[in-house]
């Protein structure tokens, strides 16, 4: 499976969604959290599977395999590091810096998240706090 930015938000909602229930992940909230149709999260997490990269059984919860934990968190990390960039750095407003955040988090280098990490961390002094990922507006 390529880099595609919609499956890289579900695996990202899975992500975020298994550290608040202590990794119990439905369909419906995977709906919920990213504003699409039961049946559109069936297609995703279906290909999801077949990419390796979730776990399911019909009607069961969804789980990330560890190729799957590596990819999200790839993503939230990406989308940590430009949300604190365009909030602590350039003065952007939350909901803005969210926005954007989830646009681009799947469009960078592995040079350019290395290098604005450093960035950020050395304006910052590193004390930053981890936002929540993409969510339905």
């Amino acid at each position: 499976m390529g880099k595609s930015s919609s499956f890289e938000d579900y695996l990202e909602a899975i992500l975020l969604l298994s550290k608040d229930t202590g990794a119990s992940v439905r369909v419906t909230d995977l709906s919920e959290q990213l504003g699409v149709s039961k049946p559109s999260v069936s297609v995703a997490v279906k290909k999801l599977t077949e990419a390796g990269l979730v776990q399911h059984e019909r009607y069961g919860d969804v789980k990330l395999t560890a190729a799957g934990q590596d990819r999200a968190s790839g993503v939230a990390s990406r989308h940590d590091l430009l949300f604190r960039f365009f909030t602590n750095v350039l003065g952007v407003n939350e909901e803005t810096a969210e926005s954007d955040a989830c646009r681009i988090e799947h469009n960078l280098s592995e040079t350019t998240v290395r290098r604005l990490t450093e960035f950020v961390e050395a304006v910052t002094g590193g004390n930053i706090e981890e936002t929540r990922g993409c969510r339905a507006p």
